[in-house]
């Protein structure tokens, strides 16, 4: 699995770190290992394209800021 750093936009309060997180970790073999305002860590076997496309849906776009295998 990758692990990703995003940065993710509109995630100003816990409520909003919860979503992201619950968003995050719907998708299959994907892991919100940590969460906080406007930044995540993520463990995860889908493709960037996908986890962006999740968050934005969610209201939270989120870029990459980081990969590693």
């Amino acid at each position: 699995m990758a692990k990703m750093a995003l940065t993710i936009e509109n995630m100003h309060c816990g409520a909003c770190v919860r979503r992201v997180m619950l968003a995050l970790n719907a998708l299959p073999d994907t892991h919100a290992d940590q969460v906080s305002v406007g930044s995540a860590s993520v463990t995860t076997t889908a493709p960037p394209e996908l986890i962006a496309q999740t968050l934005a849906a969610a209201g939270y776009p989120a870029v990459m800021a980081s990969s590693t295998p």
